[in-house]
């Protein structure tokens, strides 16, 4: 019997989702000869063609996860489990100067890296990927330009494998930007309307930024360590000689610094973090798959594929954990009081990355991609729950006109309640236990803390607070929705709520596999941190009495259910606090409400001020610096050209005609004379006879 060999084409995985993008963009038209109008209904009844577009683009995406499962098979049975690829030298032979003097030549391979954290990665794009696009296949059935939807999907999920398999940082540089130009696409979809075009630009310009910072990091870690190659790098950091940096700031701590700026543009922590929420103006799919189960985790990513290197910058690592921190409350206070039901989860997304760079800050690299993990089914489910809310109610996201729904679309309701549920920390389901040991690691490992555990634990319980004042405002009490929209309620078809139950299913048991180690369950139930060992080395934490973790477990499930009791009692009891706190509270809510005024104060400093600012004081110096000179030059070529005309004319011509007219002025008595005709010469000479000749006689 013949077995397939999947490590050795692993570089078909993204190849899949490559062909149904050029398929799409290139001749999607003819299969969707549909208008370009965007919304749903614009589209028309299509040809059944159209049905090839849901096969091609989501069975892309199944081949690749297909044979993601077998890589992943086979590498779990490889001694390290780990297996390189590479197909051919990219980049070959350019030669610079290290940071020692010595000479050296720079190559970056088209190459492809299968260890465990990138098999965790393609089986949660490939396989989350693939749900969505299922999903899509219903909820944009009657919008306009949907083959050109699923290109950019196909090509999205492209990119993301190449970052997630990529061997070197200039290789994963191109699934990043990759990914940042399908965001781009993806967000302003519905390229009509002014705010989705306004909002794919900002998330573009605002990742721009982070990249920069990445590439400065890249460029460093070139110079100083002479190669961008993953093992190569890994090999040289933990054992080439070089020491934590605890003493100081060093090159070490520069390079992880800016390669940290590079994953805040990615994965929205602060101060790059608004331009996630503005991406909820493209379709909901977009959203479940960009911005909530793959994109926005590259950051974690590459962090935690930089392990080597923040476990020797411990000033960057703690620079990470309070940036981590800090955005996670920042977020999850905004989510208190929105009322777009995408608008709450985009700000939870925003608060659960935090959670994830805590957790990277105080070098607990594998709870991190746990949480990535966990995080990428509930919040991938309440997502795509949320679209089929905004479905059943003919496109309404304010939560303020829902209500009562939990009867009307009970798939969408028992689902989403699973991803609350999860997302809120509820022992059994996978949010609490990879929620739970982010807590403990925070508090527990020699760079974590007291405060970083208090501003985590305060963050859980807004977060249980938020999710489930949007269930009771979106599914319970009384109907706030408007008579035209009851028509429309009804349950999503079955494309769209089987991928709901799937997630559902996965957001209630894929934390099982990352169980406390106070349990004392069998290593089954920590395969999670078992398969992700190799990957990581990782210090030891300070050690601790079980009490003390059952006690702060005990604390985060009791602050769990807080939130959700106090969200039960406001949103379900009295149903009238929730108005008179804002009015009592009116400043507090006015704030929380307009987003702490982030956005207003970067319009004021970066586009009004420094964007505009620096655009007119440009445009001066443009036009009275630069076009100045050139102006300038041209007048006083002018001027000189006139004044060398005028000396031409005047002097040195002039000269030239006085000195003719001079010359023909004293040569005029000669001329007289010098007729050149014969008979005056003779008569000249008769003349001159007479007048000598009378002389003689008179005298």
């Amino acid at each position: 019997m013949v077995t397939m060999n999947f490590l050795d084409q692993i570089g078909w995985i993204p190849l899949f989702p490559l062909l149904g993008a050029v398929l799409m963009l290139a001749f999607g038209k003819l299969l969707d000869p549909q208008r370009e109008e965007q919304g749903p209904g614009a589209a028309g009844q299509g040809p059944a063609l159209r049905g090839l577009i849901g096969l091609i683009c989501p069975g892309m995406v199944l081949i690749s996860f297909l044979l993601s499962c077998g890589a992943v098979w086979q590498v779990a049975r490889t001694p390290g489990r780990i297996h390189q690829v590479i197909q051919f030298t990219w980049v070959a032979g350019l030669p610079f100067q290290m940071a020692n003097g010595h000479s050296a030549l720079f190559q970056a391979d088209w190459g492809f890296l299968l260890d465990p954290l990138s098999a965790v990665m393609i089986l949660i794009v490939t396989g989350i990927g693939f749900l969505i696009h299922v999903y899509s296949v219903g909820y944009m059935a009657h919008d306009g330009g949907y083959y050109r939807f699923f290109g950019y999907l196909n090509l999205f999920v492209f990119f993301m494998l190449m970052l997630v398999l990529a061997n070197n940082y200039a290789l994963l540089f191109v699934g990043w930007e990759g990914v940042g130009l399908c965001s781009y696409l993806l967000i302003g979809f519905y390229f009509h309307k002014k705010s989705a075009a306004d909002a794919g630009k900002k998330a573009f310009v605002m990742n721009r930024v982070g990249d920069a910072g990445f590439i400065l990091g890249m460029l460093l870690m070139l110079w100083v360590l002479g190669t961008v190659r993953f093992t190569d790098v890994n090999a040289l950091l933990r054992g080439g000689g070089f020491q934590p940096e605890v003493a100081g700031f060093g090159v070490l701590s520069a390079m992880s610094l800016l390669m940290f700026v590079g994953a805040t543009g990615k994965s929205a922590q602060v101060p790059l973090y608004t331009w996630l929420p503005d991406a909820m103006e493209g379709p909901t799919p977009v959203s479940a798959l960009i911005h909530a189960a793959t994109m926005v985790t590259a950051g974690v990513y590459m962090v935690a594929r930089s392990a080597a290197l923040f476990q020797l910058t411990p000033g960057t690592s703690m620079i990470v954990a309070t940036i981590g921190a800090f955005t996670a409350i920042l977020a999850a206070s905004i989510a208190l009081v929105q009322n777009d039901i995408k608008r709450v989860l985009a700000y939870s997304t925003v608060s659960q990355l935090g959670y994830m760079f805590v957790a990277l800050g105080v070098g607990a690299y594998w709870v991190a991609v746990f949480h990535l993990f966990t995080h990428a089914f509930f919040k991938a489910l309440l997502f795509l729950g949320s679209g089929s809310v905004i479905h059943a109610l003919g496109g309404e996201q304010d939560m303020r006109r829902m209500g009562a729904l939990w009867k009307r679309i009970p798939v969408t309701h028992g689902t989403m309640l699973a991803g609350s549920v999860a997302i809120a920390g509820i022992p059994g389901f996978a949010g609490f236990f990879s929620k739970d040991e982010i807590l403990w690691q925070a508090y527990s490992a020699p760079n974590g803390g007291t405060i970083l555990w208090m501003v985590g634990l305060a963050t859980a319980g807004l977060t249980a607070f938020y999710m489930f004042r949007l269930m009771y405002m979106t599914f319970y009490g009384a109907s706030r929705v408007t008579a035209e929209k009851e028509k429309h309620i009804h349950e999503s078809p079955r494309v769209m709520t089987v991928p709901l139950t799937v997630l559902a299913l996965g957001s209630a048991f894929a934390g099982w596999l990352g169980t406390p180690k106070l349990w004392h369950l069998s290593a089954s139930f920590r395969a999670f941190e078992n398969w992700l060992a190799p990957a990581f080395a990782t210090a030891e934490g300070v050690e601790h009495l079980a009490s003390a973790e059952w006690i702060l477990m005990g604390l985060s499930v009791a602050v769990a259910l807080a939130g959700i009791g106090v969200a039960r009692y406001f949103y379900s009891i009295r149903t009238d606090i929730p108005e008179r706190l804002a009015q009592t509270w009116r400043p507090v809510y006015t704030v929380l409400y307009n987003k702490w005024y982030v956005d207003e104060l970067y319009d004021f400093l970066f586009v009004n001020g420094l964007g505009k600012g620096l655009g007119r004081s440009c445009s001066a110096f443009d036009r009275d610096v630069v076009d100045g000179g050139v102006n300038g030059a041209g007048w006083l070529t002018r001027f000189i050209s006139w004044l060398s005309i005028w000396w031409d004319t005047w002097i040195v011509d002039g000269a030239v005609r006085l000195t003719s007219f001079l010359v023909k002025a004293l040569s005029y008595p000669v001329c007289v004379l010098q007729t050149g005709r014969v008979q005056a010469y003779a008569f000249y000479v008769v003349i001159g006879f007479l007048a000598f000749f009378g002389y003689y006689v008179t005298r």
